[in-house]
């Protein structure tokens, strides 16, 4: 099929100025598709263009597979606001669909901040009821990103405070340069962590380190992130990104439907007494024993080469 880039230019330039949500923009897509057009590449397009401060990519290639959500708001070093908590659920939920998604990484756009956190700014605006609208609907994104079916990381490059950090503990694995720094300051405000840090902090490093970090709303630099095991990597300021990318390749190349189903029997055993989760690792293993990919992976290792997976 071919991509005619004139009519992709002109449906992006008309979806960046109307700022269609995600039934406009799958109907344009569908329509579009409709004149010859190559659906996934104007789609990847689209999605890109969601939201001025987050943009979404497949990356080409041999990384087909690979998803980025980028956090590209630099004037206010990508605080959360309404516009960019709404670019972070089309994203998440964009990713959630497509099927070729094997891993998803979050990174920044701006230089020396993952996310600042809140925009205070515009919450100063709020009434005690948008407030707690707001974190609500933040609080509930951050659980869709944390329960999505496939591996996700965060790459921190410099400052992830407040809900910046709460984004990065809603994701698999993180990832951070030596110049990265971590906190939450929200008793500093009167307020504590409204987005999951209260409860993803202690389950990652311990209750005594999180209520630490809570109370004092102390931040922390790279080193003492990677010794408590917030983070996974800890690598050269400006490598983050690589490193991840690195990870990702290697999660990318494995049979996706049983990463999908390790996450999912992780997730889910981890909060059940040992009998009943390996009852459950059971079940998840179960429901590969008949996919087309396991076969696949016992005829490459036979024929000593490279197993192709489908995610069927």
């Amino acid at each position: 099929m071919v991509v005619f880039p004139a009519m992709a230019k002109s449906l992006a330039h008309r979806c960046l100025k109307s700022k269609p949500d995600s039934s406009q923009l799958l109907y344009s897509l569908k329509k579009f598709n409709s004149h010859g057009c190559q659906f996934q590449s104007i789609r990847t397009l689209l999605l890109q263009s969601a939201s001025d401060s987050v943009k979404l990519q497949r990356l080409p290639d041999s990384d087909t597979g690979i998803f980025e959500v980028n956090l590209d708001r630099p004037e206010a070093k990508n605080a959360i606001g309404k516009d960019m908590l709404k670019g972070l659920q089309q994203a998440f939920e964009a990713v959630s669909r497509e099927h070729s998604a094997n891993v998803l990484m979050i990174c920044s756009s701006v230089s020396k901040v993952f996310c600042a956190g809140a925009d205070l700014k515009e919450r100063k605006k709020m009434s005690p009821n948008e407030v707690q609208d707001f974190v609500t609907s933040l609080r509930s994104t951050f659980s869709f990103l944390e329960e999505l079916h496939i591996p996700t990381i965060a790459v921190v490059e410099g400052a992830a405070l407040g809900g910046g950090l709460e984004m990065a503990l809603s994701c698999d694995l993180r990832i951070c340069g030596e110049d990265a720094k971590f906190g939450l300051p929200e008793t500093g405000l009167a307020i504590i962590p409204g987005a999951g840090g209260t409860q993803r902090l202690p389950r990652l490093v311990g209750k005594s380190i999180a209520k630490e970090l809570i109370f004092t709303g102390r931040k922390i630099g790279s080193s003492d992130a990677l010794s408590m095991g917030l983070v996974n990597y800890c690598v050269a300021a400006g490598q983050a990104h690589s490193k991840a990318l690195e990870i990702a390749r290697e999660i990318n190349q494995k049979g996706p439907l049983a990463i999908r189903m390790a996450k999912r029997a992780i997730n889910g055993g981890i909060e059940m007494d040992i009998e009943s989760a390996l009852s459950f690792e059971m079940d998840c293993y179960e429901q590969l024993l008949y996919t087309k990919d396991r076969l696949e992976g016992l005829a490459a290792f036979a024929e000593k080469r490279k197993p192709l997976y489908k995610g069927e």
